[in-house]
């Protein structure tokens, strides 16, 4: 059994694993991979096979007619994807932490504002897209007050998904107020004032259709507003957002490692051992379990439901030693194959180039260190982001 398949996830009240699921989705989404990387095409296929497969409401409670699947649950879904395409599990990871937010505070703080999204997830398969790439805590955009309402413009980079999205969860800065704020809510994506702009030719994930979001002078009415905050400044809800959303993000990194790992045992396999080639092997197996003992803590961090800036620390710790760990195995694994590795045709340069995405994500290397040494110090991490 190979490392990448060493994933047992329980069954979803009685029935199939979110990650059996995936994994019977598996070979289909493998033979697209490589074609939606070479054209920069994003993945709707695979899209539309996850709705038709009951994925896209998998974390939505039972009693809103998802699948009710827990956050390890739904990292196991992801990891699975991740194997065959990188780009469908980074881009659905979106959706995914996007739909488990609100199903954690309808489970645990009991705020039934979110029931309404949470049964159109599941009754018209809405996929819902992230914005957190543009905004993350200083936000982005702007908001201008109107009578009823706010008038919204803004460019809203990173969306991965965004062809196939229906609502935007996003924010803007509100014009004229101080402190600054920052609004929340969803935009509908296909509103006249919002457009997809093409702008996602990368070095990888280039599947994932990362595009641009530009809003022009949208309505957002006042009961639309779900929150606001202040720019700069850490708030209850992103307390919750960073702990929830990492373990997701970071999940489908975690896959890429595993199977760039599995192809270059394969590859080695045809090679006569000798020192030099054991040693690669142990060495990235070695980065590969790090990577995997730091995801889990990550999991067993926001399975405390107890979301604070002591979460966050923990969560965002294991977030960079996962990408640390998971770049590192990957370069191993190119190592390890040699020069077959460098074919595209045996999938592994593509995971090399696909892995290096896990660098850019919140908080990156620099302000985790801040945000840690400040915890570690008794210093405030109000504004460390």
């Amino acid at each position: 059994m190979t490392i990448a398949s060493q994933i047992s996830s329980p069954k979803t009240n009685g029935s199939e694993s979110v990650a059996a699921i995936a994994r019977r989705l598996a070979p289909d989404f493998a033979g697209r991979a490589a074609d939606c990387d070479e054209n920069d095409r994003f993945v709707a296929a695979n899209y539309e096979a996850l709705k038709a497969a009951g994925l896209v409401e998998a974390g939505v409670p039972v009693e809103f007619g998802g699948k009710g699947a827990e956050l390890a649950e739904l990292c196991d879904m992801l990891r699975e994807i991740a194997h065959c395409c990188s780009s469908t599990a980074l881009a659905f990871s979106m959706h995914t932490h996007q739909v488990a937010i609100p199903a954690w505070r309808w489970r645990y703080q009991k705020i039934a504002a979110v029931e309404p999204l949470l049964k159109r997830v599941a009754s018209e398969k809405l996929i819902l897209l992230s914005s957190g790439g543009s905004d993350w805590i200083a936000g982005s955009g702007k908001a201008v007050k109107v009578d009823g309402g706010y008038r919204v413009t803004a460019r809203k980079v990173f969306t991965s998904g965004a062809e196939a999205g229906d609502l935007l969860m996003t924010g803007a800065i509100l014009e004229g107020e101080e402190p600054a704020k920052v609004l929340h809510f969803a935009v509908p994506m296909k509103a006249p004032e919002v457009k997809v702009v093409e702008t996602w030719r990368t070095l990888g994930m280039r599947g994932t259709g990362s595009n641009d979001v530009v809003i022009e002078d949208l309505f957002i009415p006042d009961a639309g507003v779900a929150v606001a905050r202040n720019s700069g400044e850490w708030h209850p809800l992103f307390h919750i957002i960073a702990t929830i959303a990492f373990p997701l993000i970071y999940a489908a990194y975690l896959g890429v490692a595993e199977s760039a790992r599995d192809i270059a045992i394969g590859l080695a396999g045809r090679k006569a051992p000798d020192p030099h080639l054991v040693s690669l092997a142990g060495r990235m197996d070695t980065s590969l379990r790090a990577a995997q003992m730091a995801h889990r803590h990550m999991v067993e961090i926001a399975n405390q439901n107890a979301p604070s800036a002591n979460s966050i620390n923990e969560v965002m710790i294991g977030r960079a030693l996962v990408a640390e760990n998971a770049i590192r195995t990957v370069e191993l694994a190119l190592e390890l194959a040699g020069g077959a590795g460098f074919y595209r045709s045996n999938g592994l340069e593509r995971r090399f180039r696909d892995i290096q995405g896990a660098r850019f994500h919140p908080l990156q290397q620099g302000p985790q260190a801040t945000y840690a040494g400040s915890m570690a110090l008794g210093l405030s991490v109000d504004k460390v982001f």
